[in-house]
């Protein structure tokens, strides 16, 4: 017997049969905090640790829960268009939102990681009025203000959400500039992470002094440079306590200075 036309569709506000459930940030880690008496709750989260090519950013948002901003989720799940309209949500409604960055030079003297988290610091330490609890996707940093770090937080809380989506788009940003000043690396649209035309760019034209030379794929590219390693752990010891996939590089190299050391391009 024919199925009538249209009955294998799912009525509105009904999940289909065996469909997975879409996973959204929600308010539970805020919610926690504010039983325990805080009040100004900032997420925080980074973006850009994987590139190759210049700063890690962060951002830091304190949100209002009678003020929502329907969509939000982790940056990397949005596409371009639905970030930049949810990026302009979050600074017109947040009770307060900063941007901070750490350039390719201090990447390469302190590691990504702490470079990451002293991106977190810079934007945390402009927000106004200043936080008194803070949710931190994965990582913990230095300071007073009580903080949980959470895994996976941008797609947990709506807080890291927002300050994923705003660290996202503000780098993005950056590179386009960027793009403008080397437009064969392809920045625009690789955002410095090892894309093939990034990587052809790297081998024809060699590193540029924005470059990451910590990491292994930009000396691979510059075999006449030596980056002196960090002051501190080992990358591949970074890597492998976080358990992200970035790329794993060497810091046992001999003395020598990078192509554009303590240049900053942005404090």
């Amino acid at each position: 017997m024919a199925r009538p036309r249209g009955s294998d569709r799912v009525k509105p506000g009904r999940k289909a049969p065996n469909s997975p459930a879409v996973r959204t940030p929600g308010w539970n880690f805020e919610r926690k905090a504010r039983e325990r008496g805080f009040r100004l709750i900032a997420g925080v989260d980074e973006a850009g640790r994987g590139a190759l090519f210049g700063p890690v950013f962060a951002a830091a948002v304190i949100l209002a829960e009678e003020r929502p901003i329907r969509g939000l989720n982790d940056s990397k799940l949005l596409p371009a268009e639905r970030r930049e309209v949810l990026a302009g949500r979050i600074r017109e409604r947040a009770v307060a939102w900063a941007v901070g960055a750490a350039d390719a030079q201090e990447i390469d003297a302190i590691n990504i990681l702490e470079a990451s988290k002293l991106a977190m610091w810079r934007a945390i330490s402009q927000l106004q009025p200043q936080p008194d609890f803070l949710l931190i996707d994965f990582v913990q940093i230095e300071t007073s203000i009580g903080q949980e770090g959470i895994v996976r937080g941008d797609g947990r809380s709506r807080s890291i959400a927002a300050a994923s989506i705003l660290a996202k788009v503000e780098r993005d940003a950056c590179l386009r500039h960027w793009d403008q000043v080397y437009p064969s690396f392809g920045f625009s649209s690789n955002k410095g992470y090892s894309a093939p035309r990034h990587a052809d760019a790297l081998r024809e034209f060699g590193p540029t002094a924005q470059h990451r030379f910590s990491f292994q794929p930009v000396r691979d590219a510059c075999p006449w440079m030596v980056w002196p390693g960090y002051r501190g752990l080992a990358q591949v010891d970074l890597f492998t306590s976080v358990g992200d996939n970035h790329p794993v590089v060497d810091s046992t190299v001999d003395e020598c200075r990078p192509l554009g050391w303590g240049e900053a391009a942005y404090a």
